[in-house]
């Protein structure tokens, strides 16, 4: 196994340094709590057998996983990077998370968010003290934040693509193994993969018998084709409800671990995205957007028969949504359920 020094270029990370950056970001980070849902669709739906765990992950501070990432990466950077500040893009919960760290550490931070990002996130991005620049779509998300790195000497923060940011959200693994002892699978949305690589590399490190499976939207499934193709894929065209799940493309570093340690990747569609949201609210009393239902769609939809009679987490990863929109793929999705 390669163990090397935090911020290289490690194959992926060890359970010691997991556990030394939990260690790190205890006392800035929640150790969000898990609960098991017997009620409704759960009830219903599975025999004795199965536990559904939720990992609520949408309680974090910043109402994402993304401040894990976020926080490790910008601690590990040097007083001259610091002077210079850091740089983002993001589609809404990574952009908040980074807003937040550099205003903790009292550093600059610049967010390039797409046009069509949810309101409610540019606004908390703002509120917090972030620069925000808005770009037409993800594709040019991605250069304009290139361009400010190269122009101003930032420090990108990758949403994703960074052993830092693995290693942060590593620790939501190492929580859960913890928390709910004899798992028999996880389940994780994916995006970019950076989620997904660290859970994963604490759960098989932590007990190889678990299985993990990775969640995707049928319009944003760049690493389901790059496990299909087996090297990282880029998506011509990014089209799904859940926007935090919208990265356009895998890229080498999350892929590979992702690659070592994820039994599967299952995509689900948008509408089992938004009926799955509508049982997590009915059910669980959680306001969930659209990415942090996934699992729970997988679960509910591709992964039903395999996973029945056995223990299960699904990670609610998030919640930052504005009101208007939550309500209208709420209904959508208490539509669907209706009609069966």
């Amino acid at each position: 196994m390669t163990t090397e020094t935090r911020g290289s270029q490690a194959a992926y990370p060890s359970i010691a340094q997991i556990r030394e950056a939990a260690r790190r970001l205890e006392g800035r980070i929640l150790e969000t709590p898990v609960w098991r849902w017997r009620t409704g669709i759960a009830e219903t739906s599975f025999g004795a057998g199965t536990e559904v765990w939720l990992k609520l992950e949408l309680f974090q501070k910043t109402g994402t996983f993304k401040l894990r990432g976020a926080l490790n990466c910008i601690e590990a950077m040097g007083a001259e990077a610091r002077r210079h500040g850091v740089v983002a893009v993001s589609a809404g919960n990574h952009g908040i998370a980074v807003a937040y760290t550099a205003r903790l550490l009292g550093i600059r931070a610049t967010v390039v968010m797409p046009q069509h990002a949810s309101p409610a996130r540019i606004a908390i991005c703002s509120e917090l003290g972030a620069e925000v620049v808005l770009v037409p779509d993800v594709h040019r998300a991605f250069e304009r934040c290139k361009e400010i790195e190269r122009g101003e000497s930032r420090t990108m923060i990758h949403p994703f693509e960074s052993p830092d940011t693995v290693l942060g959200t590593a620790t939501v693994g190492l929580e859960l193994m913890q928390q709910v002892p004899g798992l028999e699978a996880v389940l994780v949305p994916v995006g970019g993969g950076g989620l997904c690589a660290g859970i994963a590399a604490a759960v098989k490190q932590l007990n190889p018998s678990c299985a993990v499976y990775g969640v995707e939207p049928f319009g944003a499934d760049a690493m389901y084709r790059s496990f299909a193709s087996g090297t990282p894929e880029t998506l011509e065209r990014v089209d799904t409800v859940a926007d935090s799940l919208g990265a356009p493309y895998a890229l080498p570093y999350t892929f590979g671990v992702c690659r070592r340690f994820v039994d599967d990747i299952v995509r689900v569609s948008d509408d089992d995205l938004c009926s799955s949201m509508f049982h997590l609210f009915r059910d669980a009393k959680l306001v969930a957007e659209p990415a942090a239902a996934a699992a729970t769609a997988a679960l509910l939809g591709p992964l039903r028969e395999r996973l029945a009679g056995k223990r299960i987490g699904l990670i609610v990863c998030g919640s930052n949504i504005d009101p208007r929109r939550y309500c209208e793929l709420l209904e959508r999705g208490q539509a669907r359920v209706a009609a069966g």
